[in-house]
Order: C-alpha cells, then sequence, then structure tokens
C-alpha cells in the first residue's frame, strides 16, 4: 500500500476543483497549479495551496510535465491527480511521476501507452475477442496506402487521429475524391494537438448510438463495470448531451457490453478508473471504438445513477487498497442527463468566445448538481477549453431529470459571455431527444443553419429592454443629481414625458418609445404597436415584468450605458440603443475588412497580396480554444493586404486582410 496525505491536481477549472472538493472531504491537503492566465480562477482558491507553473499558452504551463512535476517537489505532493486532457493520458508523465516516488492517480504508464493509440489499442482488442469496427490500424501511413484500405474497407469511411480523442484529428469521408483533403486536414489538426500525425480507418457505422461503459479495476484483481452512459448527441464528434442509464439498453445488453469491457480492462491489466466507448447499431450489435485511461467529463451522470463518488474511488484504488465492491453491489436507480455548457457562438458556426463574466448564478432544486470552475468577474481567455460548466439533473425517470435539466439552464444566471444555453434547451427539448430516440446524427439532422440563426427579438421583448434601459437609466441620474424627488423623477411639465431608443433588428431599425404613467405603469411604443409593460419587481440581474397583463420573469444585465442583456426562458438577447453610439462605416459587413473572430495562432495563411478570391475562399486557419478555424473569405475579389502571419498570435478584432471588391474598385 502506498499512503498519502496531499494531492496535487495537475488540471484546471471544473475538473480541478470537482477533485479537490473531493479530497478536502477525505481529509486530505490539495494542491493547485495555475498558469498566469489563471491565477485568479476558482481552483487556486478552492486549493490549500497553489503553485505558479507559467504563461498562458497550454504548453509552456499545463501540459509541461516537468514544470507540474518541480510544483508537486515544491509544494511536498505526495501524489497527482490529472483530471482529464492534459496529462491525464501521458504515459511519458505518468512514469515520470512513480520515477520520482509521486503516486500517479490513474492506470499504469503501460495501460495508457497501449490504449493512448487507437492503433495498437483497435489490435489489442480484435485479439481479446472485443468486437470491433472494420478498418486498418497499420504503420505505413501513406497516402497511398490509405487510400487503397479505404476502398477495401468501402464508404462511407471515418478518419481518426490514432493519438487522440475529442474530435479533433477526426473526419467523415462518403467518397474517395474528398479523402486526400481530409487526410491532410486530420493529419494536420492531430500534430497539433497531440503531437503526433498517424491515422486510423474506420468503416463509418451511420447513425449509431454512443454507448460507453464505466469500469473500475484495483490491484487485487477485481474488475467491475459500474453501468453505461449514452454519449449520442454530439456535434462535431464532440460530446454535447451525456445520459446514464442508455434509453433503449435491455439487461441482456447491458450485461454483454459490461463483460466485454471488463474483458477489454482485463486484458491490459488495468487500474483505476476507465471508460471503454463503443458504437451500438440499430440492430443491437455494438462495436468497440476506443478505451479512455481517465475520468471522463460525464462521470457525474454516472456516480448519480450509482451513488458512488468515482474521484474517491480512485483515491482508494491508488492507495492499494481494494475497491470492496463486487458486480452484484452495483446498481442503477433513477436517470441522470448532462450537458456542456460552453462559451461559444452557435448562431457563428460555434464560433468559442471569449470576454469577462459579469454575472454568475447557477441554478439550484431538487436533483440538480453544477460542476464548473467559474464565479462572477473571472475572464475566459482563448487559451483553454471554452467548456465552462457541466449541468447535471438527477430524476426518478428520465423525463423528471430532463424537466429539471431544462429548468435549470433556464433559471441560471450568465451574462458577459454568449453561450450555447439556449442550444441546450432546444436540444433537451426537441421531440426526438425526449423519447429516447437521438443518435450520432441527431444534430446535424434537427439543426441546421436556418434553426441555429440568430433570432430577432420581438415588439415584447424590445419594450422590456426599453423599460429596464429606463429605469437604469432614471436610477443612475437619481444618484448623481444635487436634488432629487420620486415625485418628480417621471414628471414632465410639457405633457408626456416620451424617452426614445432605436435598436437594431435583423435588417431593421426599430423606433421605440417610453412615456411613464400615473399608475406606475409605462407605456411603450415599438415602432407603431403599443403596449403596456408594469415592472413588478426589479433586483440585481432578476425582474418581473407584465407585458399587455402577460407577467415574464427576466434575468437581465447592463454592462454599460445604452446596452441592455435579457434572458428569457434561457435565451440571451442584446439590445443596443444606437443613438447613444455614433455610426461606424468601417464595421459594415461586406467591407473587404477580415478580422480576427477570437484570439488564437495562426497556423497557415494561404493567400498573398493580388490573388483573386471568391466568397468562401480559404484564407487561414486559426487555432483557438483547442480546435482549428477555418478564415473564410466573406466578399468576392482582390486581396488587397496581408497582415496575417502564420505562427503568430493574434487578438480579437485584429486585422487578417483586406479585400478590393469589385464594387469597391469601380
Amino acid at each position: 500500500m502506498r499512503k498519502f496525505n496531499s494531492i496535487l491536481v495537475a488540471n484546471r477549472g471544473e475538473i480541478a476543483v470537482r477533485v479537490m472538493k473531493t479530497a478536502k472531504s477525505l481529509g486530505y491537503r490539495t494542491i493547485a497549479v495555475y498558469s498566469e492566465a489563471d491565477a485568479g480562477a476558482l481552483h487556486v482558491r478552492t486549493a490549500d495551496e497553489a503553485v505558479l507553473i507559467g504563461p498562458a499558452p497550454v504548453q509552456q504551463s499545463y501540459l509541461d510535465g516537468a514544470k507540474i512535476l518541480a510544483a508537486a517537489k515544491e509544494a511536498g505532493a505526495e501524489a497527482i491527480h490529472p483530471g482529464y486532457g492534459f496529462l491525464s493520458e501521458n504515459a511519458e508523465f505518468a512514469r515520470a511521476c512513480e520515477d520520482e516516488g509521486i503516486v500517479f492517480i490513474g492506470p499504469t504508464a503501460e495501460a495508457i501507452d497501449l490504449m493512448g493509440n487507437k492503433a495498437a489499442a483497435k489490435r489489442r482488442m480484435i485479439a481479446a475477442k472485443v468486437p470491433c469496427v472494420p478498418g486498418y490500424e497499420d504503420a505505413d501511413q501513406s497516402d497511398e496506402v490509405l487510400i487503397k484500405a479505404a476502398k477495401d474497407i468501402g464508404f462511407p469511411i471515418m478518419v481518426k487521429a490514432a493519438a487522440g480523442g475529442g474530435g479533433r484529428g477526426m473526419r467523415l469521408v462518403h467518397k474517395e475524391t474528398q479523402l486526400p483533403a481530409a487526410l491532410d486536414s486530420a493529419r494536420s489538426e492531430a500534430f497539433n494537438a497531440f503531437g503526433s500525425d498517424e491515422l486510423i480507418l474506420e468503416r463509418a457505422i451511420i447513425e449509431p448510438r454512443h454507448v460507453e461503459v464505466q469500469i473500475f479495476a484495483d490491484t487485487h484483481g477485481n474488475v467491475i463495470h459500474l453501468g453505461e452512459r449514452d454519449c449520442s448527441v454530439q456535434r462535431r464528434h464532440q460530446k454535447v448531451v451525456e445520459e446514464a442509464p442508455c434509453p433503449v439498453m435491455t439487461p441482456e445488453l447491458r450485461e454483454k457490453m459490461g463483460m466485454a469491457a471488463v474483458e477489454a480492462a482485463c486484458s491490459i491489466n488495468y487500474r483505476g478508473a476507465g471508460t471503454v466507448e463503443f458504437l451500438l447499431d440499430a440492430s443491437g450489435d455494438f462495436y468497440f471504438l476506443e478505451m479512455n485511461t481517465r475520468l471522463q467529463v460525464e462521470h457525474p451522470v454516472t456516480e448519480l445513477v450509482t451513488g458512488l463518488d468515482l474521484v474517491s474511488l480512485q483515491i482508494l484504488v491508488a492507495e492499494g487498497m481494494p475497491l470492496g465492491l463486487n458486480q452484484s453491489d452495483i446498481t442503477l436507480t433513477g436517470h441522470a442527463i448532462e450537458v456542456r455548457l460552453y462559451a461559444e457562438d452557435t448562431t457563428q458556426d460555434f464560433l468559442p468566445c471569449t470576454g469577462r463574466i459579469e454575472a454568475w448564478e447557477p441554478a439550484t432544486g431538487d436533483g440538480i448538481r453544477f460542476d464548473s470552475g467559474i464565479d462572477a468577474g473571472q475572464e475566459i481567455s482563448p487559451f483553454y477549453d471554452p467548456m465552462i460548466a457541466k449541468v447535471i439533473a438527477y430524476g426518478d425517470s428520465r423525463e423528471a431529470a430532463r424537466h429539471r435539466l431544462i429548468e435549470a439552464l433556464k433559471g441560471t444566471v450568465i451574462f458577459g459571455l454568449t453561450t450555447n444555453r439556449g442550444f441546450l434547451i432546444d436540444i433537451l427539448a426537441e421531440e426526438k431527444f425526449a423519447k429516447g430516440d437521438a443518435t450520432t446524427a441527431f444534430i446535424g439532422e434537427l439543426f441546421d443553419a436556418a434553426r441555429l440563426a440568430a433570432k430577432s427579438p420581438d415588439t415584447a421583448e424590445m419594450s422590456m429592454a426599453a423599460v429596464l434601459l429606463y429605469q437604469v437609466e432614471r436610477d443612475q441620474a437619481k444618484a448623481t443629481a444635487v436634488f432629487t424627488s420620486d415625485q418628480l423623477m417621471d414628471w414632465s411639465s410639457g405633457g408626456a414625458l416620451l424617452t426614445r431608443y432605436m435598436f437594431a433588428s435583423s435588417n431593421a431599425e426599430n423606433d421605440v418609445t417610453v412615456s411613464p404613467q400615473r399608475d406606475g405603469s409605462y407605456e411603450v411604443m415599438v415602432d407603431k404597436t403599443a403596449l403596456k409593460v408594469e415592472v413588478m419587481g426589479r433586483s440585481e440581474n432578476r425582474t418581473q415584468l407584465t407585458v399587455n397583463g402577460k407577467r415574464k420573469r427576466l434575468h437581465y444585465n447592463t454592462p454599460s450605458a445604452g446596452v441592455v442583456e435579457l434572458t428569457d426562458d434561457g435565451r440571451t438577447l442584446l439590445f443596443v440603443n444606437s443613438l447613444t453610439f455614433p455610426k461606424s462605416a468601417a464595421a459594415a459587413a461586406g467591407s473587404g475588412h477580415v478580422i480576427a473572430p477570437m484570439h488564437g495562432t495562426l497556423l497557415q495563411v494561404f493567400v498573398k497580396a493580388g490573388d483573386t478570391v471568391e466568397v468562401g475562399t480559404r484564407l487561414a486557419v486559426l487555432e483557438a480554444m483547442k480546435m482549428q478555424h477555418d478564415i473564410l473569405a466573406e466578399v468576392a475579389g482582390v486581396v488587397e493586404e496581408v497582415a496575417a502571419l502564420a505562427a503568430n498570435q493574434v487578438s480579437v478584432g485584429d486585422l487578417l486582410f483586406e479585400i478590393e471588391t469589385a464594387e469597391a474598385a469601380e
């Protein structure tokens, strides 16, 4: 047995906070590591001690194993928990921990090595007679060999990074002509994400379910599974919604998949927590996909339906203790669903967003759990994954959990960042999801560009925004006035007091006037439509109003003069009174100015001055928040200036290219 009293968490954000909570509850001293960008982060303040490990970029901080080990020695840490991501599946780091006499709370370096490479893992699973998808996983990586193998397998085909996960380095290819470009882009993304450009090919299983089995193994020969999770709702192969148990699971299928997962773990002498992922087709056949040798993002749903603390079990196993559980001890009770709350703009092709969190109040209620590493005032930087929280709901039934999760999302106050909250609510409310029929094709089938496009506010929303702006401005005036009287605040000697606002809606400008009435209500004119608005109560970030007698409960935020954000049923709308701001011709759409949509690193630049481009021409590749984003031309014309340089860091709003349009040239 290897007893220890202190644990360094080699991670950040919500998983670092979550691990520390369990460790502290068990009496362990906790140590955080942090980059310069995370100096004020919640995980730093949660820990008993914290050590600075370097600048913001992950390669110079959280991915630098030597710095993590140096921090562990400095703080006297006896064990390291890697969380997920970063170094959690880095065999060299696990080996280095053991060499330094520090307990690595995870599997052996050998198991990580083997399962961290999809090609080697698949070969081992085939040998262990675990069902696998037909494909190519050999060493020859030439285009010629891969193209021939793809023809033999048959299209459609999946191209995957052998060393990675999370959808990076993964491409779905429907026909042979698309394969060379897919191989090239998958190699590039894989190398930048994982340091390896090795690929494997697999026959694409069309519209399967993605079902994974949680396994646990101790050092005394005990290997069990804790049931399954359905992770089928995905976007670009990244999980969005996870739940336990799987809606279509039967006891017989659970036993088969569970035993296959246990066999996979036994075949590599596994230790600790792991997840064996499968594709489940409509006929009930399942195929090994990969094994994650770490705690999963979605582990809370398993905790809620089993009643077990998986981090506590990880620590127990790392100390050499037996699990104390047999397969017969594991029962699944109720249902749990988790969604990943991201800082991203779903109306702009899910572009990751950065900024300062101005308000953050997670909802509370029966069966609701938030795992987050954020709080109000925190900056969300471009250097890390855009997931800011996990929202989980538990209920006696799947339907109870689903309803609780929708209400928790609607009831959460968050301002300062654009998030995917509305998108998550739409998923959960969709009939196909409610029936439990979602497959990996769900989002692609039901959420096209038109459905994801930004929705214009209606007259009721504009009237509420105008009244709230009016009240905030009135209160600010009252606070700074030399002489004030509540009776005179909404009074005018020249008849009705009218305050005018101008709000943009699609391509239109909406003229809105607010006129306070003697009974305390407001008459609001939105263009030529009259509405009566009453404010029933207002506190910081929360208000109740009635519009023409219909009551609404809203969250709101007024970050600056002339600006108000409203959240109505989880949908956040931004209103800017254009009368407060001067017009900016340079900001006009279609001007030929191509600016950086977010902070990041330019990996490639494809055009030079003098090149002719069309709408949609690929200009550059920007890497930010662990993903690659294509910068495309929005107008046709001639490239007049290239301000973008490959390998350079850029900030949001930086000029990248100037394109002279045909109209401008004339």
